[in-house]
C-alpha cells in the first residue's frame, strides 16, 4: 500500500512520530488503531490497540477494576448493561 500525503499532512505526520519517538509508519499504524479504537466496537481492532497504544490494555483493567467497584454488592459488569 502507498500512502500520499500532502507536504502538510507529511509535515503533521513528521511531528507526530517525533513526539512519540517512531518511525513514521509505526506513527500512522498507532494513529489508525487510536482511532479506529475510539470509533468501532470489534474485537480485532481492540486487539490491534492493544498492541500499538502503549497501556492500552492497563487502562481497560483499571476501567473494569474501577466498574466492579461502583457496582452494587453481587452484581456484575455482564449483568448491569455496562
Amino acid at each position: 500500500m502507498t500512502l500520499r500525503l500532502t507536504p502538510e499532512q507529511d509535515h503533521a505526520l513528521t511531528l507526530l512520530a517525533s513526539a512519540h519517538g517512531t518511525s513514521k509508519h509505526e506513527a500512522v499504524v498507532r494513529a489508525i488503531a487510536l482511532a479506529a479504537a475510539r470509533t468501532v466496537q470489534d474485537t480485532t481492532v481492540d486487539e490491534l490497540a492493544r498492541q500499538h497504544i502503549k497501556g492500552r490494555s492497563a487502562l481497560e483493567a483499571d476501567i473494569r477494576r474501577s466498574r466492579s467497584h461502583a457496582l452494587p454488592a453481587g452484581q456484575h459488569e455482564e449483568s448491569s448493561g455496562l
